[in-house]
């Protein structure tokens, strides 16, 4: 193989574990290969360090396959990585039928995503040294899943980063394009021909469960109360609004909520199973509050939800003038920092929603808020938070913070893996 020799003056990433070479690194390259080859990559003074597929056209000049010089990388090696990912999810989710099956450099595959939904599998292939070993992967992922079909997402423009060509449509076999699956107890539709990404975003399975204990709670602070109340002879203890009169909602003491960017409704399925009493649930997309609309009635949530197709943007602004408010404010926004040099203009936008989202939240309800920019650092979210909370004249005390879910492993020694970012704030004034 070709040998990719390493500068000296570098910093020792990939001692640490991060599993690309970029090209600044690269002093020079010796012996003959072809895009997408296997190479030895080796420091400046020939020892190896470690072998990947090669890619001039990429910054990612290599993306790290192995630690072993003796390993051999081939269809076997693809399906025992593929195994292994399986049987991780498996462990830490136990029983689970949809997730995020291959997390690319994080599954030790690097440039390809896999995602499950039910006995469906949707494929992303975002390298070149993957793609021209397509092949391979799916033939691992026949002996591993059995799947009845395979779709390819490569309709992303990061292909183009690598000189791939985009694409999508069924890989293997055949099936609907709109998929139910469950999760978190919840019945959700998943288009994997039209959604985002593969379709869903898995990484927030566990944030969305974070919410449940403050979706009850708020019968006092919506001006009721139990009082005991004669009925057919008997003394009942009953929720009575200021005026007396008993009130009939079987979910008076439920939270009422708004969830910007909603998606697919995920955050908004999981608010009215944990007891919201009314939620407002926001998207710029008709497609997508379609799909949430579909998913809120398939739960049998139409009564408690409230569908709103507008700009978040402007209509946290409107709100705050017509001195709106909600016991809880959602806010789970795409990113807005897709490159490094676009990380200013995103923390203007993330102040731009969470000040006026703080200000839409009554006196000790909660901000749920979150980035999955990657190229915007957790301390440089919590800062803009932090910087918005200030202008807005609120104190927060943080409950909850987090990142991706257990089938969204993170490599230590990359901080590209930190690129979710998630919390939930107590919101009270100053």
């Amino acid at each position: 193989m070709a040998k990719v020799f390493l500068v000296r003056n570098r910093r020792k990433r990939l001692e640490q574990g991060h599993p690309w070479v970029y090209q600044s690194e690269v002093e020079r390259i010796e012996g003959e290969y072809e895009p997408g080859d296997m190479v030895d990559v080796v420091n400046h003074q020939g020892h190896f360090l470690a072998k990947g597929y090669i890619n001039p056209q990429s910054q990612m000049i290599v993306r790290i396959l192995s630690y072993r010089p003796d390993e051999e990388i081939n269809q076997e090696w693809v399906t025992a990585r593929v195994r292994q990912a399986w049987t991780f999810r498996q462990r830490f989710l136990p029983g689970i039928r949809s997730c995020r099956v291959l997390y690319g450099e994080a599954d030790f595959l690097p440039g390809v995503v896999v995602d499950k939904y039910e006995d469906v599998l949707v494929v992303q292939i975002l390298s070149l040294g993957m793609e021209v070993r397509k092949d391979w992967l799916l033939q691992a992922l026949l002996d591993v899943f059995s799947p009845r079909a395979v779709y390819l997402r490569n309709d992303v423009h990061v292909r183009g980063l690598e000189g791939l060509e985009q694409d999508k449509g069924f890989w293997y076999g055949e099936s609907e394009t709109e998929i139910e699956i469950e999760e978190n107890g919840l019945k959700l539709v998943v288009d994997i021909e039209n959604g985002q990404k593969t379709g869903y975003f898995f990484d927030q399975r566990e944030n969305r469960s974070a919410i449940a204990p403050i979706m009850i709670g708020w019968g006092a602070e919506h001006g009721i109360s139990l009082q005991p109340v004669e009925e057919e002879g008997e003394t009942v203890m009953k929720p009575v609004d200021k005026r007396g009169k008993v009130i009939k909602n079987p979910f008076w003491d439920g939270a009422e909520v708004l969830d910007c960017f909603t998606h697919t409704g995920s955050f908004t399925l999981n608010a009215c199973k944990h007891g919201a009493k009314k939620v407002t649930t926001l998207d710029i997309s008709d497609h997508a509050i379609e799909t949430a609309k579909q998913n809120v009635q398939r739960n049998g949530f139409l009564h408690r939800v409230n569908f709103v197709v507008a700009n978040a943007f402007d209509y946290l602004r409107e709100a705050v003038k017509e001195n709106k408010q909600w016991d809880v404010v959602i806010l789970d926004p795409p990113a807005f920092a897709k490159s490094r040099g676009a990380v200013k203009g995103a923390v203007r936008g993330y102040k731009d929603i969470n000040l006026n989202g703080l200000k839409l939240v009554r006196e000790g309800g909660y901000l749920v808020t979150a980035s999955c920019s990657y190229h915007m650092s957790p301390e440089q979210f919590q800062e803009t938070i932090q910087e918005a909370a200030v202008d807005a004249k609120k104190m927060l005390r943080l409950i909850h913070w987090s990142g991706a879910g257990l089938d969204h492993p993170k490599l230590t020694g990359i901080d590209e893996g930190d690129y979710l970012k998630f919390a939930i704030y107590e919101v009270t004034s100053r």
